[in-house]
């Protein structure tokens, strides 16, 4: 390598309960709880630090998972919606002052990783037209008929392949000083609404000049069973840690 590693701050949002997604598909075997300890499993503390943080406005009988370790801290908040909680993230990131090259990763709390995806992450950052990355390959992107005559302009590194691409979900990475300059996006998008409008934030984000790749294949997936990022078994061997660690 021949560019500098900054070091990957990572914001992990959870939740007791989650009205938005509690409809979804999920993968067999899923639970938060898993995608948790799949973080934990796959996260590379050489490149990265991360933040978890907490909506407590719906209460549970049961300490929250992510108490279970004390290696990073846990910020508790008490929103009740996507929105609230993406926004108390959006103040608690711009508060830290964080140096303008820092990659800052976004993350919802149903994903799943494979192994080095830090590493993976860096290297898209290493593309000058990258304005923000996802390790999330969109499986609809290939099938829905609104893709039919979608085209992207292809980017390789050392590990992978890259792919320009209109949309992504509320996971994603970007630099400090992207984040600053796009933070009135990031706010217009969420404010008054029940769930972030990802989509439709990420296409004006695209008409601001902004670009969007994912890797090819995927380092990440959402747990969506009908969604999952291709090329890789997802189900099956990812939700077992020993076996995530050696794929």
């Amino acid at each position: 390598m021949f560019w500098k590693k900054p070091k990957i701050e990572v914001f992990v949002r959870h939740c007791h309960f989650s009205e938005v997604s509690q409809h979804k598909n999920r993968i067999p075997g899923f639970s938060r709880e898993k995608c948790f300890e799949n973080f934990l499993a796959t996260f590379d503390r050489k490149l990265a630090h991360a933040t978890f943080l907490l909506d407590t406005f719906h209460p549970s009988e049961k300490p929250h998972f992510v108490h279970n370790q004390s290696e990073f801290p846990v910020i508790e908040i008490q929103e009740g919606t996507e929105t609230g909680s993406f926004q108390r993230l959006l103040d608690h990131v711009i508060s830290l002052n964080l140096k303008p090259d820092t990659i800052v990763y976004f993350l919802e709390d149903d994903y799943l990783h494979r192994p080095h995806w830090a590493g993976i992450l860096l290297e898209g950052f290493s593309i000058p037209e990258a304005s923000y990355v996802t390790l999330y390959d969109h499986r609809d992107k290939y099938f829905l008929p609104a893709y039919k005559n979608l085209t992207s302009k292809i980017f390789h590194t050392a590990s992978c392949h890259w792919r320009t691409t209109p949309s992504t979900t509320n996971t994603y990475a970007m630099r400090t000083r992207t984040l600053a300059e796009h933070l009135p996006i990031h706010r217009r998008f969420s404010e008054g609404l029940r769930i972030t409008a990802d989509h439709e934030k990420f296409l004006e984000l695209g008409r601001q000049g902004a670009t969007l790749i994912s890797s090819m294949p995927g380092w990440s997936t959402h747990a969506d069973r009908d969604l999952t990022s291709p090329c890789t078994d997802w189900i099956n061997p990812v939700l077992k840690t020993d076996a995530m660690l050696s794929v």
